[in-house]
């Protein structure tokens, strides 16, 4: 009668044990592969990796720490701006009759006749919120008076840029026909603020 060959599943002892041995076998080659090649890389190469995400944290907190001083300076340069236009700039509602009356209250301190004066708005280049407010404004005056008025309007309070000053004589007398070109900043109504 002919042998039966079935292997699975083995019948009797001494294959089940042939078969825990390969098993056995196996599992050791498996875990002798994970301690050569640990998954991961080996102790070396993970310290490699360690030093070297060490290295980039503190390239990246330097980073972090260089953003944080240049955003502490933009928001002082922001705020320092603002007050300098609150000091300087007014409020183009207003900018009108204040020049014309501080214009007229230096006249009078250095004795010096105002005459007609105009005023234009420019825009500025660049900027949506400012314009640019040209005085042309005439006086008449003695040289002397002219210089105190001069030095007023340098010390003024407002950011005025003196752009052409022309000083013709009048016949017969000491006195002086000018006309000044002033320039100034006005902010529209609550920007500045």
């Amino acid at each position: 009668m002919p042998k039966n060959f079935n292997v699975w599943p083995p019948t009797n002892p001494g294959a089940i044990i042939r078969l825990a041995v390969a098993v056995l076998v196996v599992a050791n080659l498996v875990g002798l592969y994970f301690v050569i090649r640990p998954i991961g890389g080996s102790p070396q190469e993970l310290r490699q990796q360690a030093a070297e995400m060490r290295s980039q944290i503190r390239q990246q907190q330097g980073s972090l720490d260089r953003t944080r001083i240049l955003g502490g300076k933009i928001e002082l340069g922001r705020g320092e701006g603002d007050k300098f236009m609150n000091k300087f700039f007014l409020p183009r509602r207003s900018a009108n009759s204040t020049i014309l009356t501080e214009l007229n209250e230096m006249a009078a301190q250095a004795k010096v006749t105002p005459k007609e004066a105009s005023i234009v708005f420019e825009p500025v280049d660049g900027s949506e919120v400012l314009d640019r407010m040209q005085i042309t404004a005439n006086f008449e005056a003695a040289y002397v008076d002219l210089i105190q008025l001069v030095n007023l309007i340098d010390k003024s309070k407002r950011l005025l840029v003196l752009e052409s000053l022309n000083a013709t004589p009048q016949q017969g007398g000491g006195r002086l026909n000018i006309m000044l070109k002033l320039d100034t900043f006005v902010v529209e109504d609550g920007s500045a603020q």
